[in-house]
């Protein structure tokens, strides 16, 4: 089957010229990057690399970072991408559970992990010749990424070829990428977010932006970013960044000359409902779709006035298929809040090395053919004619009172406030065996007291989803992919 790195070399052979990368170090045109592919293709074949080989990848994100990602699917092996600033022990294990059985690195971090698996230093010469790779099997493995899930312990996602062929390019026709494009990379690699940033892109035959990762955590640096670049389209952005930058004080049209903003992670709902639309002047896009889907399974462009009381997340892409299903696996009705499955050709084999937790996550589907699969996706959701509405998590809502809570319909309400810039809710059990709420928020809050935001909340919340605290920050701690980082605060506010 064709591979990204195939499209490329089309590109290149129309086009050679035309910018694909521009990087810290320059730009690369298709051309360079379609010869950078083909060499570290012959050096990949030199090494070993088929289908069924995993191939970490350890470098900074730049030239070879993407060429090394093309390389390895052009081989028909899968790649696993490792974020070099992550600790090496955190490395080792994402190896380990990916079965990684080469090490694709340069000679600056040849040390990382040590001699745990077989290294290829890209910064070596490559052979001249090497057989040619058969063309890729839709079948085979294209690459392992990791999840934590709800028990925090990272599991090896394990997505093919014929399901990420077909999500880079359905997500490069729905969002309308052509070589007019100047997409910037916000995810950093290791999250699969990084595979959709980089490479619908370069399918389209679009620019890719890629700086320092830096400049993209200060909003200020962002948006300069934004404009020195001339950048059209964000395909990877959470919710959380884009509170960060609509609350950020003096920052003017952050985002002006973008015309397309995908968001995916978390809910886009808390953002939508302090009056966050209009920091996006193009199109906004709320995508929803967990890692063992390989990545995206539903689209909504959010119009210029959305209905703050909705999470809508939208209608499946081209070939997914959603489900809404109670306890005993039944359809529910129209309008009921049921249990979100997913099937279609955009699911994993599973989690590697991990029989029991594949069998509990990926069900056979009995509204389907024969050997047909569901992946049980934790979420609640209903549908209407509009599509799939986010109702929340399974493992997040929690009783209060007996009342069911979950905890992003007070974020809303809090970034609604004029002085909370961002806002994060944590349940908690005190010492007597009792839920209760904690607002986590930051902004200019110095002179508002608890009572006032109390008083704000209580003009849309009943009582029992009144926070008892409220901890001011100054800033809210983010994962690495950029979400609100709920498990450092609940560890970290337990009184």
């Amino acid at each position: 089957m064709r591979t990204i790195a195939d499209d490329i070399a089309a590109h290149a052979a129309r086009t050679p010229q035309r910018i694909a990368l521009t990087t810290p170090a320059g730009d690369v045109t298709y051309a360079r990057l379609a010869a950078r592919i083909e060499e570290l293709t012959r050096l990949l074949r030199a090494h070993g690399a088929r289908p069924e080989t995993v191939c970490a990848i350890a470098v900074e994100h730049g030239t070879d970072a993407v060429a090394a990602m093309a390389a390895v699917l052009r081989c028909g092996a899968a790649f696993l991408t490792l974020d070099v600033g992550q600790p090496q022990d955190r490395l080792a294990a994402f190896v380990r559970s990916a079965g990684a059985r080469l090490l694709l690195t340069t000679s600056a971090h040849a040390s990382l992990l040590g001699q745990s698996v077989p290294t290829v230093l890209l910064d070596r010469p490559a052979p001249p010749t090497a057989p040619p790779p058969p063309a890729a099997d839709p079948r085979a493995l294209a690459y392992v990424s990791h999840t934590s899930g709800s028990t925090g312990e990272p599991s090896a996602v394990l997505i093919e070829h014929r399901s990420l062929d077909a999500y880079l390019r359905d997500t490069a026709h729905a969002f309308g990428l052509g070589p007019g494009t100047v997409a910037l990379q916000t995810a950093p690699l290791g999250y699969d977010a990084s595979i959709r940033d980089t490479f619908v892109p370069l399918l389209a035959g679009a620019r890719l932006v890629i700086v320092d990762r830096a400049r993209l955590l200060r909003p200020q640096e962002f948006a300069r970013t934004v404009r020195e670049h001339r950048v059209t389209a964000l395909l990877s952005v959470t919710p959380s960044f884009l509170s960060h930058l609509a609350g950020t004080p003096g920052l003017t049209d952050p985002l002006a000359g973008v015309t397309l903003v995908a968001s995916s992670g978390e809910s886009l709902r808390p953002f939508l409902a302090a009056g966050g639309r209009p920091l996006v002047p193009g199109s906004l896009v709320n995508q929803y779709g967990p890692t063992e889907c390989t990545m995206t399974t539903t689209r909504h462009s959010v119009p210029a006035e959305p209905d703050p009381s909705a999470d809508l997340v939208g209608v499946p892409r081209a070939g997914a298929v959603l489900r809404i299903l109670d306890a005993d696996l039944t359809p529910v009705a129209h309008g009921t809040v049921g249990e979100v499955y997913i099937g279609g050709e955009a699911l994993a084999r599973g989690y590697g090395g991990r029989p029991a937790r594949t069998a509990e996550c990926f069900v056979p589907d009995p509204f389907g053919p024969p050997g047909a699969r569901l992946y049980r996706t934790g979420d609640l959701g209903w549908w209407d004619e509009a599509g799939l509405h986010y109702a929340g998590r399974t493992d997040r809502q929690v009783k209060i009172r007996g009342y069911r809570v979950d905890p992003a319909e007070v974020e809303g309400a809090l970034l609604c406030h004029p002085g909370v810039t961002g806002a994060v809710v944590t349940s908690h059990t005190d010492d007597r065996g009792r839920v209760h709420l904690l607002a986590h928020v930051t902004g200019d809050l110095a002179d508002i007291t608890d009572a006032a935001l109390r008083g704000h909340l209580a003009r849309s919340l009943p009582p029992h989803l009144m926070p008892r605290r409220f901890q001011r920050l100054d800033t809210l701690p983010t994962t690495r992919g950029g979400k609100a980082d709920r498990r450092r605060l609940a560890a970290g506010s337990t009184r």
